[in-house]
């Protein structure tokens, strides 16, 4: 199985990336949303605050690959895909599971985008858990960067800014996709 691993700061472009992997009928798996079942388990709002929360506990309690090992389980559900898109890799026990486990044909992509454009971007896109405010943003990355989102993303295989529009971003990712697959 094929793996291809996609990484960055909140409201890079993941979503979007993990969209066009959809509609080329590759299965997609977002560990956000296991992040989201476990804060629902518990009976709490889907919120920045509590999603954070729960992320950070469960790391705390479980280890830090906690969301990679729950992500594993649900990718052998699937009926043996010859790729497989994972969105949010936070940190090097992560990736570490997913060779384990899955595959070592893995490659990392990390997008990059300015702090500007991602709180613009969250206050356009009004998702429950985005941060509403710069000042929660920042919490919110300094968050995720004491997780090793910083280490995830130095080792990224590639790197792909998406300061401009979206339909150079869509056609940048579409371009990895293809050569991806061919190999």
């Amino acid at each position: 199985m094929k793996i291809i691993a996609f990484t960055g700061m909140p409201l890079s472009g993941k979503t979007e990336a993990v969209q066009l992997a959809k509609e080329r009928g590759i299965p997609a798996i977002r560990m956000g949303d296991v992040v989201w079942d476990e804060v629902r388990n518990q009976g709490l709002e889907l919120d920045d605050k509590a999603v954070g929360a729960i992320a950070d506990q469960m790391r705390k309690k479980h280890g830090e690959d906690i969301w990679a090992r729950r992500t594993v389980d649900k990718i052998k559900l699937l009926h043996k895909p010859e790729c497989v898109v994972i969105d949010g890799i936070r940190n090097v026990e992560e990736i570490e599971v997913f060779k384990k486990e899955l595959s070592n044909d893995f490659t990392l992509i990390a997008i990059a985008a300015s702090p500007a454009i991602r709180q613009q971007r969250a206050l356009q896109r009004g998702r429950s858990d985005d941060s509403k405010t710069l000042e929660a943003t920042q919490e919110r990355d300094r968050r995720e960067l004491r997780w090793g989102l910083d280490a995830v993303l130095a080792s990224a295989d590639v790197v792909v800014s998406n300061e401009g529009s979206i339909a150079a971003f869509r056609e940048t990712i579409e371009k990895i996709f293809q050569e991806f697959l061919k190999r």
